[in-house]
This record gives C-alpha cells, structure tokens and sequence, in this order.
C-alpha cells in the first residue's frame, strides 16, 4: 500500500496530520532554519546561562531540553516563545504546501498540523475563523480554524487546524513537557469529564464536550500522518493515540483507521514499531520524500 492508494480509497473519511517534515522538504540555505530541534539549540546559545549545546544531550528529550533553557535561561523577562516565533517569521509556503492544501479543499479533507506558522493556510486565506468568539482564548485556541468558508462540522469540512498553538498567537505555542502536560489535562477534561458531554459516554457524539474543536477530528476521522516522527518526544500525540484506541474498543463500529507513512532510510525501531501497531496505526513506507510531499497529491 502507498500513500496515493490510501488517498484514493472512497471507503476512507480522511484527516492529515502534518508535521514539520513539509518544511524541511527540499529546503535550501535561503530558506534559514527550520528544523525545531536546531532553533531550540539557537535559543540556547542566545539565552542559556549554562555551556553551549551543539545538539540536545543524550538522557533528555526535545521537549525536556526547551524546559532546561526555560529553568535556566538568563531573564526571566525573556519570553521563548515569541522568540521562537520569530524564528519563523520569514517562512512562506513553496509548491507543495499549496499543492496538499489545493487537493484537501478539493476533496473537503481537514487538515491536523503540528506546526505553527502558516504556511499551510496563508496562500488561500489570512484570516482566522474562531467557532465561539466569546470563549476564544489565545492560550488554547483548540477552535480556531483556517477555511475557505465557516465549518459546521469539523470532521466533514475542510478546514486547517494547530493542535500545538499557532505562531500569530505566541501563548499558545507548546514546546516543552510542561506545556504539553497541559494539553493532555485540557483535552482530557473534553474527553472524559461530564456525563452525556463526554466523549467516552458515547451518546451525542456530535454535541460531546470537544465537538468544536479538532479533537473532533482525531475521533472520527481516518488520519493520515505525514512528516511527523511520531516518536517519544510526541507526548501529547502520542497520549491521544492512546485514548483513540481506548475509544475504539469501548465502541468498535465507530472503528477508523490510522496511517504512519513516511520515507525514512533508516528502520523504525522495535519500540516504536509495537506502539504504533498497538494504537492502530499501520505503517506506510514511501520510497523518497517526493512520494510524500509531491507525487500523490497530482495524482490523486
């Protein structure tokens, strides 16, 4: 199986899950850095009282080592995530962001990414879409949304949405464990608290706690993961994952399908490998990165 094969196959309701892989994909040195893990190391070296990093330590995660910097950065007055931010400030999008955000619109796919700047949305609209003005809230704008049109229904419409927080709002940005341990409580609470209004009671399953948002979509749609690692340091994913999995057995007919596909060279290890198969999630290889992030998206 491929990935054009997943994208053609009617029986699916297809998500995206987008992470920072279609940034890096045929990059060039005008381009600057974009790789997450060398513009935390940059921030260190700006801000750290402790020795310079050339890479993130062994024993300590990505997420782990932008808390380090935070714990020990020189001012408490710094604020690492505008900072962070600003390193993204020049991105715009190439060909193939445009051309995976032409064919989801056209299919009416919604689309999960992990990314903070906007170079998904930005070459069809600027303007931000909040389901409830009157609740919104920078910190945690979980119903905020990108369209061409108003969405009724997150899981049917196609729509772009930032799990992890988005660059335009610089609160919302999650990078460190901490931060994400405050995602996990938040959609927990959606998930879990309440009675009818929780997902896991399984009734109204178009009115639970979390309609409004893309949790939505992580529940009902079949996603397809595409230049994420989906490793240990995706916590937050990873913990959703989990959940989805506990939903799908307390529910079996409501049952969708999970899709790792990636190009990597390099063999996933065992462990990732059992967790994977273990949340449902099938693993697509893809023979170069132009079969992720160009080829299909013609094609299909």
């Amino acid at each position: 199986m491929k990935l054009v094969d997943i994208l053609d196959d009617g029986r699916l309701k297809p998500a995206l899950v987008i992470g920072n892989g279609i940034n890096r994909y045929n990059s060039t040195r005008a381009d600057g850095n974009n790789s997450w893990d060398k513009m935390l190391l940059k921030l260190w070296e700006i801000h750290s009282k402790s020795a310079s990093q050339l890479s993130a330590p062994e024993g300590i995660s990505l997420t782990e080592f932008y808390d380090a910097l935070d714990l020990t950065k020189s001012s408490d007055e710094i604020n690492l995530q505008k900072e962070f931010c600003g390193l993204m400030s020049n991105w715009t999008p190439k060909e193939h962001h445009v051309g995976i955000s032409t064919w989801a619109q056209s299919k009416n796919v919604p689309i999960l990414t992990t990314n903070f700047e906007e170079t998904l949305s930005s070459s069809f609209t600027k303007d931000i879409t909040h389901f409830n003005s009157k609740s919104f809230t920078d910190f945690y704008p979980w119903e905020s949304y990108f369209s061409n049109h108003q969405v009724r229904d997150p899981a049917g419409e196609f729509a772009i949405w930032h799990i992890n927080g988005m660059q335009r709002y610089n609160r919302s940005i999650r990078l460190g464990l901490s931060h994400y341990m405050g995602s996990v409580e938040r959609a927990r609470r959606l998930i879990h608290k309440g009675n009818e209004s929780r997902l896991f009671s399984g009734k109204n399953v178009d009115e639970w706690s979390g309609y409004q948002s893309w949790l939505h979509v992580v529940f009902n749609n079949d996603l397809i993961f595409i230049g994420l690692g989906l490793d240990t340091t995706e916590v937050f994913l990873r913990w959703l994952l989990i959940e989805r999995a506990k939903y799908f057995n307390l529910f079996p007919h409501r049952r969708k399908a999970a899709y790792f596909v990636h190009a990597n060279t390099s063999v996933l290890s065992t462990g990732q490998t059992l967790f994977l198969s273990s949340v449902g999630v099938q693993v697509v290889h893809e023979s170069s990165y132009d079969e992720l992030y160009r080829t299909p998206w013609a094609l299909s």
